[in-house]
């Protein structure tokens, strides 16, 4: 195997990370990411950014890590047993949005490269990562301009790229207990090797140059409009299902949690304030179960798709 030197994408994710907090700030007009940087073992680094608000975003994460470890922690290797085991080192920056208002969706997006090895000699590496949407109040045109990003993240691996990674995230972004999906989906990749290194870290970069201009107009267009009480316990009971799919099904999560991360870092995904009802379904008609039959069912938003 080539000699991989993941320093290029450590560098760029860094950067990543640094316009993402510009962006968001300036779409929220006030409230400034607190920055904190943590000191690894074997070079690790950790740059964890909280921005906590009152206007437009009620909370965000954006952090940067590189770690690494001497065993792969399960999260990571089950699905490829002939890793477990090895020493590995990953770069990432992985993010969650939780805006105030209701008719402002949350967002999450990550973007990752893994690299194991034993006895000092390099075994593999791979790209992981995407983007996703979660609304409370659909939004057809914010929808179709989402995808339409995503779609166009994807032009690095040519042809038949969106449709594959967003069928991934559809399927990755569900909850079977409740048997709906999280949100809107977007694109979802892992173990992407092919064709090559250089190809595939072209991908990693368009995804998370096309991450801003995915969100940002969606934000600017939903940012005033007028919600009350209604909307706001709609939102938070549907923020308790963003829960229960990262405490339960995240990958991420669980590789931080078994790769001794930092906790507070690995759960900042999680909202300020959250709510459960016992059998709470919305009235037939309403906006709130508008939500569930239009939009928390994979659809082809951009008319792309054959059968």
């Amino acid at each position: 195997m080539q000699e991989i030197d993941i320093s290029p994408v450590r560098q760029y994710l860094m950067k990543l990370q640094d316009s993402i907090c510009q962006g968001l700030e300036d779409a929220d007009g006030g409230c400034r990411f607190s920055r904190q940087v943590h000191a690894g073992e074997r070079g690790g680094l950790a740059r964890p950014r909280i921005l906590r608000g009152d206007q437009v975003i009620e909370k965000a994460a954006v952090n940067f890590s590189h770690t690494s470890g001497e065993r792969l922690p399960g999260a990571a290797s089950e699905r490829r047993p002939e890793l477990a085991g090895a020493c590995f080192e990953a770069v990432s920056v992985s993010l969650i949005v939780h805006p105030l208002n209701p008719y402002v969706p949350t967002t999450h997006a990550n973007i990752r490269c893994f690299l194991t090895h034993r006895d000092g000699e390099a075994i593999e590496w791979w790209f992981g990562g995407g983007f996703d949407l979660t609304p409370y109040y659909g939004f057809e045109e914010d929808a179709v301009h989402w995808h339409r990003q995503a779609q166009a993240a994807c032009l690095p691996l040519g042809d038949g790229a969106y449709r594959r990674y967003k069928k991934q995230c559809d399927e990755y972004f569900y909850l079977p207990h409740r048997d709906e999906a999280r949100g809107i989906g977007g694109l979802f990749f892992d173990d992407l090797r092919e064709p090559d290194f250089a190809t595939c870290f072209a991908f990693l970069r368009s995804v998370g140059d096309h991450f801003l201009p995915a969100y940002l107009p969606i934000v600017e267009r939903r940012k005033h409009h007028p919600w009350g009480e209604r909307q706001r316990q709609f939102q938070l009971l549907r923020r308790g299902r963003y829960v229960e799919f990262n405490l339960l099904y995240d990958r991420g999560t669980r590789f931080g949690l078994q790769a001794s991360g930092r906790v507070e870092s690995i759960l900042a995904s999680l909202p300020p304030l959250v709510g459960w009802e016992y059998c709470q379904d919305p009235e037939p008609g309403t906006p709130e179960a508008l939500l569930r039959q239009e939009y928390l069912t994979p659809r082809d938003w951009l008319g792309i798709e054959t059968t």
